[in-house]
């Protein structure tokens, strides 16, 4: 991207003679999904990753991205990925959207399978990704990180403790990244979205219990959609490439913090 400042904010700023590349992770389903389709309308070239062939090829059929499959808890996986990927030509961001909750148990009840799961996808899945691509993106000269996170990092609730932590220590690997990797032109952001409503998230969280999961939603008007927060990625991506947006917020209206959502 150009470094002027003309270039509104939304569109991709004095575009190259190739498109810019993005990866995306968990892009299989929800905010992933939403993701990549919005940076391919954007006009962004964009590889689609997860574990899930059948939705990944459903997907690049939909929208043209390249779908290859990943699994960010399997170092193997990850550095295979990144070989090619990055053979395959310039690397310009990485999203890491792969993560989610399992369990909404208070503390004395902790199921420590829950937490692990939670720490090695959200948390080492971020790193690994991140370690393993930031010789492509410093290669490229104008790379970017981008962290989705979540309000859970920015205070606790009661049967959190696992999910905020794990969103928390995604945070403080956001800020640390941006100190150390600013001298090599490479933006980190971070997007954390309060209550989304997609279709997987709190049906995982609940152990699949559907009714349960309805519940977490229940009468509350106009919670996030996964194209909200998809198009708040693409808007921090395409902003200019010196203007680093360092966290972007975002909350249904109805929620006006962790503990207190309006509910008709």
């Amino acid at each position: 991207m150009s470094q002027t400042s003309a270039t509104p904010l939304g569109a991709p700023a004095d575009p190259a003679p190739t498109a810019l590349r993005a990866i995306v992770t968990g892009a299989s389903s929800g905010i992933g999904a939403a993701t990549v389709r919005a940076l391919r309308s954007a006009g962004w070239d964009v590889v689609a990753a997860a574990r899930r062939l059948d939705r990944l090829t459903a997907l690049a059929e939909e929208t043209g991205a390249t779908p290859m499959v990943l699994d960010v808890t399997d170092q193997a996986s990850v550095d295979a990925f990144a070989a090619e990927v990055s053979a395959a030509g310039p690397v310009h961001a990485l999203v890491n959207n792969a993560g989610g909750a399992f369990g909404a148990d208070r503390v004395v009840d902790a199921v420590t399978a829950d937490w692990e799961w939670m720490y090695n996808v959200n948390v080492l899945g971020s790193m690994r990704m991140t370690r393993a691509l930031l010789p492509a993106l410093r290669e490229g000269g104008q790379g970017t990180v981008l962290f989705l996170t979540s309000t859970a990092a920015l205070a606790a609730y009661e049967g959190g403790a696992g999910y905020c932590g794990v969103k928390a220590a995604q945070e403080s690997m956001a800020r640390s990244l941006r100190l150390e990797e600013a001298e090599n032109n490479i933006r980190v952001i971070e997007v954390s979205p309060g209550m989304v409503h997609t279709e997987e998230f709190s049906l995982n969280r609940l152990g699949g219990d559907q009714g349960a999961a309805d519940k977490v939603y229940e009468g509350v008007d106009y919670p996030l959609t996964a194209d909200d927060v998809a198009g708040a990625v693409a808007f921090t991506l395409n902003a200019p490439h010196h203007m680093n947006i360092d966290q972007l917020v975002l909350r249904p209206l109805a929620q006006a913090a962790n503990h207190k959502v309006l509910r008709r």
